[in-house]
């Protein structure tokens, strides 16, 4: 008996081996792939809830934030856009353009054209005379790039944008950061540098005999069904490595997915899946006390503790991804001009609380007991998020009358604005100007209408999307402001203009901080 009893235990142990996993397989939904759309889904359905989903919304709206998107297990759980942004819009994403640059290096060494990430950097440029050129520069491998540790010398981050923006006006991105000098011996020490990224591009447009964004549209933005995007170049037509993608919340989301799925898209594996082992084990000490938590590495944020990953770009330009919990967050936001106080303001929110209201939410990995009342509140804060919050509201005076329909012209300045017209006194107030072409942009015009009921009205163009615009005249009745930006582009700017006989003088602040003043005048 006891045999027998031994017997059927050891038959018990191996069957529960052998089948004690299949309910599981069976009761869990395949993971749905967005190629073409993103399946949609409740909150509670997919283990979090809508309760603290609806704190994150109103987080955001706090925060400055333009969309917030949270999928789990591969569904769409929240969707929110904040006025003036709206669906259906692409978003200037900034510094997360790093990690797409990034991934297009993974996949170059995928495809052959690039044999290791070790391979000298100065060495794919001999065609150039490089300044600065020493052993310390012909060290520099494509590691050093990704991970930020070059040692090329370079002002940005909390230091300001000085070399970045020296970069941009130059006639040859390239070579501005090949000449920069060193100031340590690369490897050494993380400093953040979008030069670095800069050069990843050109050195993608090298091995591919393409831009980066038409090889992205081949490997990566092709297979995940991403097919709306802009992506400025420099002089010599290199997709810009540091910054200038735009591209729609709903397409950042999927370059989370394939990061979360390991790599594999439909079946086939698009991204090596040890690139991904790679950058969550990313180790690179950032040196900053605001970010003892992070590490740095392939052009993405890392926090190691929680398990999260980041594409990061200036004004919280965010592609969320968290294994564990299965979840792809996704954030844009923009500098703006609050109507309450009028002086600037940024999203300036930690990492942490965003990663720890998306853990807080995520309750439990089945599904929760439906709630209708959470629900109705999270639809609601959806709704208010989307709907604009008017500005203050002007009299009209005679002044505008007297402008209207004139061109008012400049002498050079740093905006590079020629002229500008308003037609302020009719049913449909527009303004209209032109730009000098520049060294990577042609000159063009550019303007759209105006709303003058605190509300911005939408259309027309600025280079980058639909312009934005509202206006307002003060009550000394010479004074008109104008408040301007390019929805999803983050260039949202205050502009007073002074008018007197046949003059103007026009002070020029954007949210960011740049401020620089115009003086114009007219011959109409």
């Amino acid at each position: 008996m006891p045999r027998l009893l031994s017997l059927l235990l050891a038959f018990l142990v191996a069957t529960s081996a052998l089948f004690g996993a299949l309910p599981t397989m069976a009761q869990e939904t395949p993971r749905p792939w967005p190629t073409k759309e993103w399946a949609t889904s409740s909150p509670e359905e997919q283990g979090m809830s809508s309760e603290r989903l609806a704190r994150l919304v109103e987080f955001g709206g706090f925060n400055d934030m333009d969309s917030l998107l949270v999928t789990r297990h591969g569904r769409i759980v929240l969707e929110t856009t904040y006025a003036p942004f709206r669906a259906g819009l692409k978003h200037r994403i900034n510094s997360a353009t790093k990690a797409v640059v990034s991934t297009l290096i993974a996949m170059a060494i995928r495809d052959g054209k690039l044999d290791s990430t070790d391979r000298h950097v100065v060495a794919f440029f001999a065609d150039r005379t490089i300044a600065n050129l020493d052993e310390r520069k012909k060290a520099i491998t494509i590691r050093h790039l990704l991970d930020m540790t070059s040692g090329l010398e370079w002002s940005e981050g909390l230091d300001g944008f000085k070399s970045f923006l020296a970069m941009e006006r130059s006639p040859d991105w390239q070579q501005f950061i090949l000449d920069r000098p060193m100031s340590e011996a690369p490897g050494t020490l993380f400093y953040y540098d979008s030069g670095n990224s800069h050069l990843l591009s050109a050195i993608l447009s090298k091995v591919t005999g393409r831009s980066a964004l038409d090889y992205a549209r081949e490997t990566l933005f092709g297979p995940l069904g991403i097919d709306d995007v802009t992506w400025r170049a420099d002089p010599q037509g290199v997709s810009g490595g540091g910054a200038g993608l735009y591209m729609h919340p709903r397409d950042l989301a999927k370059i989370g997915y394939l990061y979360l799925r390991g790599g594999m898209w439909e079946g086939k594996q698009v991204l090596p899946a040890s690139w991904i082992d790679g950058v969550r084990k990313a180790n690179v000490d950032m040196r900053e006390s605001w970010a003892q938590n992070l590490r740095y590495g392939s052009q993405f944020w890392v926090m190691p503790a929680r398990d999260v990953y980041m594409a990061v770009g200036y004004d919280r330009q965010l592609i969320v991804v968290m294994p564990k919990l299965d979840i792809v967050a996704v954030a844009t936001g923009s500098a703006r001009f609050p109507s309450a106080s009028g002086m600037p303001t940024r999203p300036r929110y930690s990492f942490d609380t965003l990663v720890g209201s998306l853990v807080a939410a995520a309750t439990g990995d089945a599904p929760l007991p439906a709630n209708p009342a959470a629900t109705a509140e999270l639809a609601r804060l959806v709704k208010e998020a989307a709907a604009e919050r008017p500005g203050p509201v002007g009299e009209q005076p005679a002044m505008a009358k007297t402008i209207s329909g004139k061109t008012w012209r400049f002498a050079p300045n740093e905006l590079r604005i020629k002229w500008v017209t308003y037609k302020l006194d009719g049913a449909e107030p527009s303004f209209e100007y032109e730009v000098e072409g520049g060294p990577a942009t042609p000159a063009a015009r550019f303007g759209g209408p105006i709303g003058f009921d605190g509300y911005y009205s939408v259309g027309g163009r600025q280079r980058y999307g639909l312009s934005a615009a509202r206006g307002r005249w003060l009550s000394d009745g010479t004074t008109f402001v104008l408040e301007t930006q390019t929805l999803g582009n983050d260039d949202a700017a205050r502009v007073t203009h002074v008018f007197g006989d046949r003059t103007v003088e026009v002070n020029f602040e954007a949210a960011s901080g740049y401020k620089t003043t115009l003086k114009g005048r007219t011959d109409d």
